[in-house]
């Protein structure tokens, strides 16, 4: 697959709403790190990682910005909105994934990165 339909198919899995879905593109040992912190491994984690955002977020509409891509590093930018579960307030949040893909294209490590604090402030309430 190549790296644009790799981000078309990445984007539709996160509107599916389906935490499978996400972690499906993610290499069985793959990982997500968000801002820095804990890694989610494996596609377990990256679905726990998911279903956490659709618990937050459940009208959670992702849009692909771009991406960048340098051989099997791809830099994957996005912007998700949608409605806060437990405040009703609508959040609008940019961020980015940088991607390093395995030997057969599925997504071995993701370093994830949007403003923290800014979410917050959106979701307040």
């Amino acid at each position: 697959m190549d790296s644009g339909a790799l981000a078309e198919a990445y984007t539709a899995a996160w509107n599916s709403g389906s935490a499978d879905a996400v972690a499906a593109f993610f290499a069985p040992d793959g990982s997500i790190t968000i801002n820095a912190g804990e890694p989610w491994h494996g596609r377990g984690g990256v679905a726990a990682m998911a279903a956490g955002f659709f618990a937050d977020i459940p009208d959670l509409a992702l849009r692909c910005d771009g991406i960048r891509v340098a051989g099997t590093h791809i830099v994957y930018l996005w912007t998700f909105t949608g409605t806060h579960a437990d405040t009703g307030n609508n959040v609008h949040v940019i961020g980015w994934e940088e991607w390093q893909l395995a030997a057969d294209g599925s997504i071995q490590t993701s370093l994830g990165w949007f403003d923290a604090d800014d979410y917050s402030r959106q979701t307040a309430a």
